[in-house]
């Protein structure tokens, strides 16, 4: 299957006569735009867009205004208060002069996106980043996220683990033993039937790092451990490249989420793996993946403040998850939720 051009996704939806209200399902092929296409949308539509001298509703429908024109909907004569804005897409959008991200009066979920635009000082559009619910749930370092899903690892007496022996029976037709990719793939791909690695394999590939050792960037780093961790990932799967966009999973096009432990509590964010809730992915012939269908390799490392050395490989489908990995149970709060955005976020 040849992946359609970014341009493809605008053309469909303003010949499609949709609005921003239409229902659309999520990972539809015509008309669900990925969260990469949609990023570039947005930045081609509203990079360079002046605010100045706008009053603050006025500014708001201006944005909105430009969205529709980038998506390729028709501008509506008068914008609803729906949640989220931009329904058919499950998007909202939220124009930013600060890294202070302030969401009020609702939960943050993990199947909306949420358009973060970067606004100057002199009122001028600059970048556009694209980001789940969930990715928004891990960058929370302020608690206003009272209890994210949890979870805990006990590391038992073998370094290896294959929780789940096979893949779920919804993703089996779609594996495909020892699949060769295109030089050219890249991890964070849109996945495809015929190129996903059955769970077995991805296991046996990944097995071979359990011993290896990469430097440790500090405590305060957990995001440059987890990428050193990454690369190693994408070379033993046979990526010829290494990418990664914070998006969930991290290795989108085997549908593989990794994790690097250092200790037994394990985050996840807003959704549980065995949720049977659709990914915001494109549908793999005629199945829409879901939470539960997700690919997780877990590994659980220590370090020493200098060296990080990785002990222990567990692999298994988001639907077995629990089987192997005690369960915490926790809510979203209500109210204003204020997440600190990373200096560099609109550079990830």
């Amino acid at each position: 299957m040849t992946e359609k051009k970014t341009s493809d996704y605008k053309q469909a939806i303003a010949s499609s006569g949709k609005d921003i209200y239409a229902n659309i399902e999520v990972g539809d092929p015509d008309y669900w735009i990925p969260m990469q296409h949609l990023e570039t949308l947005l930045n081609e539509g509203l990079r360079g867009l002046s605010l100045s001298g706008l009053a603050l509703r006025t500014r708001s429908k201006v944005v909105k205004t430009a969205v529709c024109e980038a998506l390729g909907y028709p501008i509506p004569r008068s914008f609803k208060k729906t949640q989220p804005r931009f329904l058919g897409q499950q998007l909202d959008t939220y124009a930013q002069k600060s890294l202070n991200l302030q969401i009020w009066n609702e939960e943050l979920s993990p199947t909306r996106r949420y358009a973060i635009i970067e606004v100057s000082e002199d009122d001028v559009i600059g970048r556009v980043k694209v980001v789940n619910g969930q990715q928004l749930a891990l960058l929370d370092t302020t608690g206003t996220i009272t209890t994210k899903y949890q979870a805990r690892l006990e590391t038992g007496t073998t370094t290896h683990e294959l929780i789940s022996p096979q893949d779920t029976d919804a993703m089996m037709p779609y594996v495909k033993a020892n699949a060769i990719f295109n030089p050219q793939t890249s991890p964070i791909q849109e996945p495809e039937s015929g190129t996903l690695l059955p769970i077995r394999e991805i296991f046996e590939r990944l097995s071979h790092l359990v011993g290896q050792t990469f430097a440790d960037p500090g405590m305060d780093q957990e995001r440059n451990r987890g990428a050193s961790l990454h690369r190693l990932v994408c070379e033993r799967l046979g990526y010829n490249r290494y990418e990664d966009k914070g998006q969930f999973p991290d290795v989108r096009h085997q549908l593989l989420e990794v994790k690097l432990q250092t200790s037994p509590t394990i985050d996840l964010g807003l959704v549980q793996p065995s949720s049977e809730e659709q990914l915001d992915i494109q549908q793999i012939g005629n199945i829409h993946p879901r939470h539960c269908d997700t690919r997780y390799a877990m590994f659980y490392a220590a370090t020493d403040g200098v060296t990080v050395t990785l002990t222990h490989l567990f692999v298994t489908t988001g639907a077995d998850f629990f089987s192997r990995f005690r369960r915490f149970e926790g809510k979203v709060i209500n109210g204003k939720i204020q997440i600190p955005l990373p200096r560099d976020f609109f550079e990830l």
